[in-house]
């Protein structure tokens, strides 16, 4: 039954909850620091322009991957077997 409503709470995997955290956390170190250096551009003026604008992006990212790697699996015995 595809269609019908979800009627009972199922937990967040951990996975996604680390990994959620840690790009929010990510970032938000990333701002701070951001914050305070205000404009001091020498934290990260030793980069090249081109490298400064793809590798300041993928931290968030690169963080959330690595919390989402590192977190524990959440069972799920609602599931039949083949799909656990």
């Amino acid at each position: 039954m595809h269609g019908e409503p979800v009627t009972e709470s199922v937990p967040i995997e951990r996975k996604v909850t680390a990994a959620s955290a840690g790009s929010y956390l990510s970032l938000l170190a990333g701002l701070t620091v951001l914050q305070a250096v205000q404009a001091d551009l020498d934290l990260i003026a030793w980069l090249p322009d081109a490298l400064e604008t793809l590798l300041i992006p993928l931290l968030p990212g690169l963080a959330s991957y690595l919390a989402g790697f590192k977190a524990r699996h959440t069972a799920r015995p609602d599931l039949p077997l083949d799909q656990r």
